[in-house]
């Protein structure tokens, strides 16, 4: 197995950084040029939705190179998670987070989607707007809430990332696989003999 991983890493890495950049972006720059050019909600919303709409291609693109770079380097690391102490916790955490943020991605999808059709001029998504009609104002303070989430979450994942590349220190992973082996065998002095070890090779 190659002790290198960079493709693996370039996409975990650069996917999770467009996912967050994007984000964070659109929920600063985008949605407050929408505000500020906009007149009424609905000409608000259609600035917002048209450039989210450029986006998403990219975003999808962005997310699902973060997704094959995790799951790459969780197939390449999956003894360390075993072995090394705190590995499985934070591996755990940022699954969950990544969860989390894909979830809400895909919600703020769905309510961007269905405030565009609402504030559409288009005859034909009046009428797909007609029989699936919303409460605009909750929507809008919905998508609000996500499109901040979703930096927030993938922030998260950033300080994760941080901490997993922390883990992969060679002094913490022997200080980490040595309390995983103490969690298991509890007779075993709490810290080894470095300078013993040495001298009896």
């Amino acid at each position: 197995m190659p002790e290198r991983n960079t493709v693996l890493r370039s996409l975990h890495d650069l996917g999770l950084a467009a996912w967050f950049g994007g984000s964070l972006m659109g929920a600063v720059g985008l949605n407050g040029a929408a505000r500020a050019e906009g007149t009424t909600w609905e000409s608000t919303t259609r600035i917002a939705a048209s450039g989210w709409s450029k986006w998403s291609p990219v975003s999808a693109t962005a997310i699902g190179a973060h997704l094959v770079g995790s799951s790459g380097l969780l197939a390449v690391n999956a003894a360390r998670v075993v072995a090394q102490q705190g590995v499985a916790a934070s591996t755990l955490a940022k699954t969950v987070l990544t969860g989390a943020a894909l979830a809400a991605t895909a919600y703020s999808r769905v309510l961007g989607k269905k405030l565009e059709l609402a504030s559409s001029t288009r005859f034909e998504d009046a009428e797909k707007a007609a029989k699936h009609p919303i409460e605009t104002d909750k929507a809008q303070r919905h998508l609000a809430i996500m499109q901040w989430a979703v930096p927030a979450l993938t922030g998260g994942l950033l300080i994760l990332n941080a901490v997993h590349n922390e883990q992969q220190r060679p002094s913490q992973q022997v200080q980490g696989m040595w309390q995983r082996a103490l969690s298991i065998a509890p007779h075993l002095p709490a810290t080894p003999d470095w300078h013993l070890m040495r001298s009896s090779r």
